[in-house]
């Protein structure tokens, strides 16, 4: 793993991360490895997102490594996966200790070989005492169904009481029992695969999920990172009420004052143009008109030193406008990041890219995720590009569009 590989200031970290590892045999193909050489690659992938993790500060990391179907596989391939647990058994013992990570196998252990067994049932028992600090999580001949049976079954046989059961004495004989951070906060699964497959029904209750394209061994700590800051910017509701009151504006209306300074941008200094903001940044954000004219002074001198192709100092005004907008809307982006941003798209404008810049900008100022950034970063580039060609007309419908499209997200 780089050791540059960091976090933004105010990151929200997830306490509990789980993956279900997939496309090492689909990896290994494309590449004319027999399937099975893929798990090895895969494995290696695993090793640095581990440590990744560790250093991103998540508390919990779980792996979903070989399921209760998987003995259905062809057994060179299972030979191959158990020869890889050894050698992780036998590779990791000391960074357990050393980092002081509480091993804990999710599954049954009765179908694995008896070495591996051992293995692991020792070293859980040698590293739980790290639990309070660091947990990973190792799900191997692991099924959702079969845990919530085996749990019942438990249950039945410890002749517990009906009126006794409820949900915490439940979660205390699931795999996850007595963990700090039994409840997975993000779900990443590789290779493009858009389902659970039955992982932690229980403690899924209320993740977060996170689709990505990229197989397995390709999975970097850069790609972990990207998939944190993603979830940090989602509102976790958690079934309950958190409109952001501010943005109470009228779609119509705010496209209508943005579209007319739009059209005078090629004299921002001029009275008209101030005007127009001003009445647009009111609209949009709920400013006073007195914060709402410093923005637009920052707004304007950004557009001037942008026509210079003066890229740094149109950052410059841009962060000192997002920082006004942060500090009264009590906002968690940055506003580096998002100065940044805004200047990538205005200079990506027209090319393929642009759109996936304003899903990270709109990701980002509002703490959306990608995902649901997608249909206003799209009506957004391309209100942009009709007003660069000067069809207003096309402009103001999709910029209405573009902030229904944000008023339905974040209102």
């Amino acid at each position: 793993m780089q050791k540059n590989i960091t976090l933004p200031k105010d990151t929200v970290t997830p306490n509990h991360v789980a993956m279900i590892l997939d496309g090492n045999r689909r990896w290994a193909r494309a590449r004319g490895y027999e399937p099975w050489r893929g798990h090895f690659f895969g494995y290696k992938a695993v090793n640095e997102l581990a440590k990744a993790a560790r250093s991103f500060g998540i508390h919990t990391f779980t792996v979903w490594a070989f399921s209760t179907e998987n003995w259905e596989r062809p057994q060179k391939e299972i030979n191959a996966i158990m020869d890889l647990f050894r050698k992780a058994l036998k590779e990791k013992e000391k960074e357990f200790h050393k980092d002081k990570v509480a091993l804990v196998h999710l599954g049954r252990k009765d179908r694995l070989p008896a070495d591996i067994k051992e293995s692991l049932a020792r070293i859980e028992a040698e590293t739980a005492k790290y639990a309070n600090h660091n947990v990973f999580n190792l799900a191997v001949d692991y099924g959702g169904k079969d845990e919530i049976i085996r749990a019942v079954r438990n249950i039945v046989k410890d002749k517990v009481p009906i009126e006794k059961i409820d949900e915490k004495l439940f979660e205390k004989y699931l795999d996850t029992k007595d963990q700090p951070y039994p409840y997975v906060d993000l779900f990443i699964r590789t290779s493009g695969e858009q389902r659970t497959s039955g992982l932690m029904p229980w403690q899924m209750e209320y993740a977060e999920y996170y689709w990505e394209r990229d197989h397995l061994p390709d999975f970097t700590p850069e790609k972990l990172r990207d998939a944190i800051l993603d979830y940090s910017r989602r509102r976790r509701r958690f079934g309950g009420n958190d409109a952001l009151e501010h943005f109470n504006f009228k779609p119509e209306v705010a496209a209508k004052f943005e579209l007319a300074w739009w059209r005078l941008s090629n004299i921002p200094e001029g009275m008209r143009f101030r005007d127009y903001a001003v009445k647009h940044l009111k609209e949009q954000f709920g400013l006073s008109k007195k914060l709402a004219k410093e923005a637009a002074i920052y707004l304007a001198e950004a557009l001037i030193e942008e026509k210079k192709s003066k890229w740094d100092k149109a950052k410059g005004k841009l962060k000192s406008f997002y920082k006004l907008i942060k500090n009264e809307l009590k906002l968690a982006f940055e506003p580096e990041v998002v100065a940044s941003l805004e200047v990538r798209l205005r200079q990506e404008l027209g090319r393929d890219e642009a759109e996936g810049t304003a899903r990270e900008l709109l990701g980002e100022v509002y703490r959306i995720s990608l995902f649901q950034a997608a249909k206003a970063a799209h009506l957004r580039v391309l209100a942009s590009v009709e007003a660069k060609l000067g069809n207003w007309e096309k402009a103001e419908d999709y910029l209405q569009k573009y902030y229904r499209a944000l008023k339905d997200r974040i209102a």
